[in-house]
């Protein structure tokens, strides 16, 4: 029989890489705390819409709730979650309590990987003295450590486990061959060495650094153009037909990476004694674009002849991407809690999003899309495929002469009527 392999965590990062290794390599566990996630899989269905689940229910994997699964596999994949406190510093929790969960059934000789996103070191001096301690074995001796940063993109099929390069790193040379031959057999576009498990932590933890702070120049820029009465998107637009102009746009920035990961970098820094300005001050601009937003309608509303706290607004998405139904640090509740502050209590709908979890991690009652009408104003915060194929159903829902807030310019301003009072970023 081939190698046991089990991959702790099957969330968005878990779940593709335990599917691929379950059909190319046989033989794969996936082991997740929450008893709901397991018995949705086993029934076939992936919530989070990265496996279809045709491909689920084919591919073979064994899923369960009991870490006792875990016991003699030679490869373990960890990968979950690591997200900030309320005082947005890394929290590894999650870490922590999959390091106790493993160590009690760790075996001789095991190699464990971890793809979830941290500073430089926490592989080697946080997660392996957690094993060490919970197994009884002795780190580097008894087992050994790799490092391999997730590149998932939620709701992304080009750009998937298979089509991306893996950067992959390990604490011997032993170690990173075990890695080639696990992760080789499902990364078809190939594997990148890093020389240090800390370098490909570093890696990881800019890749969306940088994002951030593209996407942060975007927001701020779009600010400024709104003042100037410059449509921003027209701008871009412009400015793309330059062959080097990197073709980011405003927009809000949530989820489980971007909004996350530069907090990682930065708390790490600020250990060594180091304030980082530039990757702080683009987390401020674009942690405040959902009060901006909220700021813009209620002027518009105003200027439309509205009392806000008189105003029907309705807000349509609350997921933190197109097209996806994580809710993961989406900012759209920052854009409700401003209007909140002017007396307005919009009505939130979003297909995608689970109620349940809504109503958990925010507050929010989501509402029935036909709830949706009679707008004085309405807030187009996501724009799945449904919201931006039929622009018609958005008008159908506001008043004449209604205020229309389009957060990523979605909608093509000609297919509106011309009394409608559009913005966008």
């Amino acid at each position: 029989m081939d190698a046991k392999i089990a991959v702790v965590g099957l969330g968005y990062v878990g779940l593709p890489v335990a599917v691929a290794l379950a059909e190319r390599l046989g033989n794969v566990v996936g082991f997740d705390i929450s008893a709901a996630r397991v018995a949705s899989l086993r029934a076939g269905h992936d919530a989070t819409r990265e496996i279809k689940d045709a491909r689920l229910t084919s591919c073979g994997l064994e899923v369960s709730d009991d870490p006792a699964v875990l016991e003699g596999a030679e490869t373990i994949i960890v990968t979950v979650p690591t997200p900030i406190t309320d005082e947005r510093r890394p929290d590894l929790t999650p870490l922590q309590r999959a390091c106790e969960t493993i160590g009690p059934r760790l075996s001789k000789g095991a190699l464990v990987v971890f793809e979830s996103t941290v500073f430089p070191g926490v592989t080697e001096d946080i997660c392996g003295p957690w094993l060490a301690q919970h197994s009884g074995l002795e780190q580097g001796r008894d087992f050994a450590l790799g490092y391999s940063p997730e590149r998932i993109n939620p709701g992304d099929h080009v750009h998937r486990l298979e089509t991306i390069t893996k950067i992959i790193a390990a604490d011997s040379p032993a170690a990173l061959a075990r890695m080639h031959a696990v992760y080789g057999k499902i990364v078809d576009a190939g594997l990148h060495e890093a020389p240090s498990i800390k370098v490909a932590e570093a890696a990881k933890v800019i890749e969306n650094t940088q994002r951030d702070l593209n996407i942060a120049l975007m927001n701020e820029i779009a600010l400024i153009f709104d003042r100037m009465g410059i449509a921003t998107r027209d701008v871009l637009a412009a400015a793309g037909t330059k062959w080097n102009f990197l073709p980011f746009t405003p927009g809000l920035v949530g989820g489980h990476c971007i909004g996350v990961d530069p907090f990682y970098l930065t708390a790490a820094a600020e250990k060594l004694g180091y304030r980082p300005e530039v990757i702080l001050a683009g987390r401020r601009i674009n942690d405040a674009m959902g009060q901006a937003i909220a700021q813009k309608l209620v002027k518009l509303l105003i200027a439309n002849g509205v009392s806000p706290c008189r105003a029907q607004v309705g807000v349509m998405g609350l997921t933190f991407k197109q097209d996806v139904p994580d809710i993961r640090n989406s900012k759209v509740p920052d854009i409700l809690a401003e209007l909140r502050e002017y007396g307005i209590d919009a009505l939130v709908s979003d297909p995608l999003a689970d109620p349940a979890a809504a109503a958990h991690e925010y507050g929010i009652a989501l509402s029935p899309p036909e709830e949706l009408v009679q707008l004085d104003a309405l807030v187009l915060a996501v724009n799945h495929a449904s919201y931006v194929a039929d622009p018609g159903d958005l008008v159908a829902r506001m008043r004449e002469g209604g205020v229309l807030i389009d957060v990523k310019s979605a909608i093509d301003r000609k297919a509106l009527p011309d009394d409608l009072v559009y913005w966008s970023l």
